[in-house]
């Protein structure tokens, strides 16, 4: 794979005032950009080197797996927020799914609220279409772990590691997702990951 990160999506100040432009440089440059460094390293005389991150998070455990699932993870994350969103999903396949599994978009914030701040600890939030169940479903992650498997399609995340946040909300994990889900989903975003279900 190319160990080169992946630039972000907005400029480090879009997302402000929800998240600083100092939170995205630290989020981005010392930790995503740290996980791919370690990656980097361990990976130097490794015959995985010419996988891609899903391969690697497949077929490794311990540092490895952890580095290369934090890579991919904050990839996502990135993508799954953006600046000037909109509040709810667009009419259409995903909306028509999130009332059908959830009743409305408020009643699937206010779950992907309650998971996340339930979190403990450190980890991921996240929306999820169950391939065999044909549900959405709001999970959450320890660590480095992620859903990303045969059956389970990831159509958003949210980080809640203290470091998407700290600076900008210190402990205070619920206005940081208040803002996140208000303000910033990339509903856009997770519609083309659900519209890929197929693929």
């Amino acid at each position: 794979m190319d160990f080169t990160l992946e630039p972000l999506p907005f400029a480090e100040d879009a997302l402000e005032p929800h998240i600083s432009q100092r939170t995205v440089e630290f989020h981005y440059h010392k930790h995503h950009k740290g996980y791919m460094t370690k990656l980097d390293k361990a990976l130097e005389n490794d015959e995985r080197r010419a996988m891609s991150l899903e391969q690697i998070m497949r077929t490794s455990q311990g540092g490895i797996f952890n580095n290369a699932a934090q890579v991919w993870n904050h990839s996502f994350y990135w993508q799954s927020i953006a600046p000037s969103s909109s509040t709810e999903p667009s009419a259409g396949a995903l909306r028509d799914q999130i009332e059908r599994d959830f009743g409305s978009v408020a009643a699937l914030k206010k779950e992907l609220h309650t998971v996340a701040a339930g979190a403990f600890g450190s980890g991921w939030a996240w929306l999820v279409f169950d391939r065999d169940k044909k549900c959405l479903q709001v999970i959450s992650t320890s660590d480095a772990e992620n859903p990303l498997s045969d059956t389970c399609l990831p159509l958003l995340t949210i980080d809640v590691w203290e470091h998407a946040y700290y600076l900008d909300y210190q402990n205070d994990r619920g206005a940081y997702l208040d803002a996140v889900l208000d303000k910033l989903i990339n509903w856009e975003f997770a519609e083309a990951n659900f519209g890929s279900q197929g693929s």
